[in-house]
């Protein structure tokens, strides 16, 4: 069965919003990078691939469902961030419209009775557990170093061993 235009359409503007979370993170990362906080620039590029992979992943699966993709433009993100707690304040915040724009998702897709709608969208629900879960985590971290340098160097170079998944 072809996936609905409404879904699809749903679906089409989550793929515009990832690649514009991707675009956020790049510019986050070469804010980081002018700043000289490599590991933090290195964690951002690794979100950035992260969510044009989740792009991908929802342009494809549209295209499975005989459905089309139309592509959008994205909006311009920032390039000026404040210090590196509020910024990764930025990305918990991004990250928790994320998850409740895949929550709408799954309402909508709940509501069509598309059952394999729902089950792609499973995946992006777990996803977004995890996702907010860095977050936070790097929020909780920074607020409990505050603006002790030798800490922060030490952040720095726990985000820059981040591997790629």
């Amino acid at each position: 069965m072809n996936i609905s235009t409404k879904m699809q359409n749903a679906i089409n503007g989550q793929v515009r919003f990832e690649l514009f979370s991707a675009y956020v993170y790049l510019s986050m990362s070469a804010h980081c990078e002018a700043e000289g906080w490599s590991g933090c620039a290195h964690w951002l590029r690794l979100q950035w691939k992260e969510e044009v992979g989740h792009a991908t992943r929802l342009l494809n699966y549209v295209l499975r469902r005989g459905g089309r993709v139309t592509l959008e433009g994205i909006d311009k993100p920032s390039s000026k961030f404040g210090p590196l707690l509020q910024m990764f304040e930025q990305v918990l915040e991004h990250e928790q419209s994320v998850t409740e724009r895949i929550h709408k998702l799954v309402d909508q897709a709940q509501a069509e009775k598309d059952h394999a709608s729902v089950t792609e969208l499973q995946w992006f629900v777990n996803e977004q557990v995890e996702e907010e879960e860095q977050a936070a985590r790097n929020v909780d971290l920074l607020k409990k170093i505050g603006k002790q340098e030798t800490a922060l160097l030490l952040f720095d170079r726990r985000l820059a061993e981040r591997a790629a998944g």
